[in-house]
């Protein structure tokens, strides 16, 4: 069992941190969350330097390299920046599923317009009326001659109104029983007549990522758009979850991470009663509470990641690393906050807007009530 990471591990580590660094400016933060902008340019130059997608093999212009290669590409970046890190880590949002059951005419066409940083991604999973359980679609896809006919509407979408194509999850066969075993996955591009898109409106944090309903009325599309297997889409889902899962726990874990390191450089120059506010107890036992639950949840999230690239699929531990990264990232910038008193209350401290962006790893990719329902089944099994 070995602890550490690869040479060329910790270069990614250390050219992404360059990167960040170089970059990534707090002002600039400022000013885009206040437009709900999307941080273009930082986004271009991120794929210039091929930090978007280095999971995807070299033909469709990534690097070739895994799931723990790429999660700690986005554990950086959101460690500089939760909201522009978070921005950019997902700009390649559910391409996994034409990386991993597309067919290669989907893959050349549109993977390497992803890593290049030429569009974004999205994928439509989520419903209005079924939220949480994608076991049941009300979008439907029918078949007319050669091509899909879709009807239907998805909400809370990723990157909606700004992707170029979209990876959404139909009803194929209404008869099907039960019902998951009648979807299919199929692509879609943005600017199919028929489909159009809708912000949700103000949001809490990751402002500068677009979120959307996206609406299809009677969107046609070529049956070769299908991506995977007819009525597997369900299943070719869960498998992107156990991936975006582990991506959105190195979310939570570098918004954690960056919260931390903002609240130890306060702390270690603050003063209060004659002394730096760092020499006092109670600061020291929150520290080490909050480096203790960051250190815990790199171990798990970095687990699953090369479980993952083992070929394993565990949606346990990937729910485990999903769940307790999640809450470590709201719990560690709750803290940051009182470390900084009222200072961590304003948005020039960053702090706060850590706190906002660290809350939707707890909703987004399966709440934590559906992350524990994902544990627990693993753990009873079918109970007679």
């Amino acid at each position: 069992m070995d602890f550490e990471l690869t040479k060329t591990q910790k270069e990614i580590q250390k050219a992404v941190r360059e990167f960040a660094k170089g970059e990534f400016d707090k002002d600039l933060a400022l000013e885009l969350e206040q437009k709900h902008e999307f941080p273009k340019k930082i986004w271009e130059k991120a794929g210039d330097l091929g930090l978007i997608g280095v999971h995807f093999p070299e033909e469709y212009s990534g690097q070739g390299l895994g799931c723990l290669e790429d999660i700690l590409v986005i554990e950086e970046l959101c460690r500089a920046d939760s909201t522009i890190g978070s921005a950019v880590a997902l700009s390649s949002f559910a391409s996994e599923l034409i990386l991993h059951f597309g067919s290669r005419e989907l893959k050349e066409r549109w993977l390497p317009q992803v890593t290049e940083a030429k569009m974004l991604s999205a994928g439509a999973f989520t419903e209005p009326d079924h939220g949480s359980d994608i076991t049941f679609m009300d979008t439907e896809a029918v078949k007319d001659g050669d091509e899909w006919v879709i009807n239907g509407s998805k909400i809370f979408i990723t990157n909606g109104g700004l992707a170029g194509f979209y990876s959404v999850l139909c009803q194929t066969d209404p008869e099907a029983k039960p019902s998951y075993r009648g979807q299919s996955m199929i692509l879609v591009e943005a600017d199919r007549p028929g489909l159009s898109t809708a912000d949700v409106g103000q949001k809490m944090g990751i402002r500068m990522m677009a979120t959307a309903e996206v609406n299809f009325k009677d969107v046609r599309v070529p049956l070769t758009n299908t991506i995977g297997k007819e009525g597997k889409g369900f299943y070719h889902v869960l498998h992107f979850f156990d991936e975006s899962r582990i991506q959105v726990a190195a979310q939570a874990l570098g918004t954690a991470q960056g919260a931390y390191d903002r609240a130890l450089a306060y702390v270690k120059q603050r003063e209060q009663f004659g002394k730096k506010i760092a020499q006092f107890q109670v600061t020291q036992h929150k520290l080490a509470d909050m480096a203790t639950k960051i250190e815990l949840a790199r171990l798990i999230t970095y687990k699953a990641a090369w479980n993952f690239d083992q070929g394993r699929i565990d949606p346990k531990l990937t729910s485990m690393a999903k769940m307790y990264a999640a809450r470590t990232a709201v719990e560690v910038a709750d803290e940051a906050i009182q470390l900084l008193g009222g200072y961590g209350y304003m948005a020039e401290y960053e702090v706060e807007r850590f706190y906002r962006d660290a809350k939707i790893t707890e909703i987004y990719e399966g709440t934590k009530e559906i992350q524990k329902n994902t544990i627990a089944g693993a753990l009873l099994g079918k109970i007679k």
